[in-house]
């Protein structure tokens, strides 16, 4: 009698997200997403359709990078990033760490005094629906946040544009300081969940190099779907994500 398996995880313990850019105009007046910077997490950006760009600003400075269908373009932890729609832009976001987004890996770009105070930026962060539709008040939370996410990031940019980089390492000093306490559960979460990713391909390769293949028996298929029919409300579009993979 053939026993049931357990289920696969997702390949290299990343995370999918199909990522409808926001169309909401910012007060700069170009449409798009909340900025945010990664504390230890890769992102990348795969383009399904329409066209936009990225804003990104890192220890040198700021670039601002198009995109358009099939482009792919990746940034690793420390970079801010600005996600702007110009033409339905979709995407596809593939998140390194799969799990430590969710567990808080990422930062928005509220202004210096929110985010050197933990109370005070975890109320801006939050995403509750108040009274009413509960779509129409979420609709309305995510564009606050984005909203004050921009009123930060207008500063960072105008600093990174004049060559004032102090501004951006004072960013980084107090992203990190917002979320040192959470390392050590995110330390438990990567040793449970990421690190065996690596370990189970040391094995396959230890195998192979003796000319076994045991691991061939224990061969797997899994199929998912997407969660629900809607999509939901994310720092930069409405998100749609899949049953065993972390949300972006």
């Amino acid at each position: 009698m053939k026993t049931q398996q357990q289920a696969a995880p997702f390949p290299g313990a990343v995370g999918l997200t199909r990522l409808s850019v926001y169309d909401w105009e910012a007060n700069d007046g170009v449409c798009g997403g909340s900025p945010h910077m990664h504390t230890a997490s890769t992102e990348a950006y795969l383009v399904l359709s329409g066209t936009g760009r990225v804003e990104t600003i890192r220890a040198t400075g700021y670039e601002s990078y198009n995109l358009a269908a099939n482009d792919l373009l990746w940034f690793s932890p420390g970079t801010i990033h600005r996600l702007v729609n110009e033409d339905r832009l979709e995407i596809l976001a593939i998140m390194q760490n799969g799990g430590l987004p969710e567990a808080g890996d990422a930062v928005l770009t509220f202004r210096a005094g929110v985010v050197a105070d933990p109370e005070q930026y975890a109320q801006a962060a939050r995403l509750d629906a108040g009274p009413g539709p509960e779509s129409a008040s979420l609709a309305e939370a995510a564009r606050i946040r984005r909203d004050e996410a921009m009123a930060g990031y207008a500063l960072l940019k105008e600093a990174a544009q004049s060559g004032d980089l102090d501004v951006i390492e004072q960013f980084h000093r107090d992203a990190v300081r917002l979320v040192q306490s959470r390392v050590p559960e995110w330390q438990a979460l990567w040793s449970s969940t990421i690190a065996p990713e690596a370990a189970r391909t040391e094995q396959w390769l230890a195998e192979l190099a003796h000319g076994r293949f045991s691991h061939f028996r224990d061969a797997v298929v899994e199929r998912t779907a997407p969660e629900g029919t809607e999509r939901l409300f994310g720092m930069c579009g409405m998100l749609q994500k899949w049953d065993g993979t972390p949300l972006v």
